[in-house]
């Protein structure tokens, strides 16, 4: 078996959704909504399920869907892209993300990624053939540092993956931590692929800023975005790269081996979805931002101190005045004896975990949110 995945442990999210199951817990370990998704984008689907096309779409996407996600960039983020050649549609943001490193990465190449990271990276990059390259982020600001960056950039740096807004730590990446990124991305010409799926989950009036928009980066950087994240429909897998042409050329044929196309009734569907008005966006980010508020307002209750939140679905808490207790054994004790499930932070680290924050989601509904807070006031007791 191939050593990158045979290797490899059963995931922290496999395993506390499991603990969850086992002792009917409320389950804020893994991030998706109760929320089922707008009806009318789902209708769509359902419409063209029936009475559209069911054969292969185009392998870049069918062009009504990559119209609407330049359109739709244009308008939210001010980037002028070309359908035809700029945007493709993948089967989710993790197919975008394997299609990207397999495309740019030959083996012995480096990658600067940032730690806590999202689970997929490291394999991703691993079975590329690259060689990882670590930057620690670490609570409670989990800022990029210029003197850690230069660190982790050398002579053989291909790749940068990046995470913005970031998971786990519900970071938005401040304009002089990109122009840092990007500076040195210029200087040495690697490759910025940005994950951005968390794009439109920002809060408390924040605008997200896409790498493509960065002085010089334009013809430098792959955007990645996620149809699933921006209408809570995590189970749709329909994903968004954004380059320039002459990337755009070697992400397609990588995407071309891997899934080829998505299913088209889904894609007509989000590019309806896509050109809703403003005020769906606005409403959905602040729905999403009263569940936070809910959220840490009832953690801050029980003494649990919450650190900042600007994006994502996830609060994070730092269990940093407990001390002897770590962030698994208390997610651990947390489902098995106080029925509520959590992920904790250290299971994003490869080296030097950080073992005293734990993850919340709060993309859940009040009685849900009440109900684990009810049940995390016993454990404080």
């Amino acid at each position: 078996m191939n050593p990158v995945f045979a290797s490899l442990p059963t995931t922290v999210f496999e395993t506390m959704s499991a603990l969850a199951r086992t002792h009917e817990a409320v389950n804020l370990g893994q991030g998706f909504p109760d929320d089922p998704g707008p009806e009318d984008v789902r209708a769509r689907a359902a419409d063209a399920v029936l009475n559209g096309w069911n054969q292969y779409p185009p392998m870049m996407g069918v062009p009504e869907l990559r119209q609407a996600v330049a359109a739709h960039y244009a308008r939210w983020q001010g980037l002028d892209l070309d359908p035809a050649a700029e945007v493709m549609v993948t089967s989710g943001a993790t197919e975008a993300l394997a299609g990207a490193l397999l495309a740019l990465i030959a083996p012995g190449d480096e990658v600067v990624l940032f730690q806590p990271l999202y689970d997929a990276y490291l394999p991703l990059v691993l079975r590329a053939g690259g060689v990882p390259r670590l930057v620690r982020l670490a609570p409670p600001h989990w800022r990029l540092d210029e003197a850690a960056l230069a660190a982790a950039f050398t002579p053989r740096t291909r790749v940068v993956l990046f995470n913005n807004p970031h998971n786990p730590t519900g970071r938005v990446f401040e304009d002089d931590e990109l122009e840092l990124l990007a500076g040195f991305c210029r200087r040495s010409g690697a490759v910025l692929v940005s994950d951005e799926v968390w794009e439109h989950v920002v809060f408390d009036g924040r605008r997200h800023r896409s790498v493509l928009s960065l002085p010089g980066m334009r013809g430098q950087a792959v955007k990645i975005g996620s149809a699933g994240k921006i209408f809570g429909m995590t189970g749709w897998k329909v994903g968004f790269v954004c380059a320039a042409p002459e990337l755009m050329a070697v992400l397609a044929k990588a995407h071309q081996f891997l899934t080829f196309t998505t299913p088209p009734a889904l894609q007509h569907a989000v590019a309806y979805g896509l050109a809703k008005e403003d005020r769906w966006f606005e409403a959905m980010r602040a729905g999403l931002q009263r569940s936070r508020d809910r959220l840490v307002s009832g953690l801050g209750a029980l003494g649990l101190p919450v650190l900042p939140c600007a994006g994502t679905y996830f609060v994070n808490i730092d269990l940093g005045g407990d001390p002897g207790v770590d962030d698994e054994a208390f997610c651990r004790l947390l489902v098995e004896r106080h029925r509520v499930a959590a992920i904790p932070v250290s299971a994003f680290y490869a080296q030097e975990p950080v073992r005293h924050v734990v993850r919340l989601c709060f993309a859940k509904t009040d009685a849900t949110l009440d109900l684990a807070l009810s049940r995390l006031a016993g454990w404080r007791r």
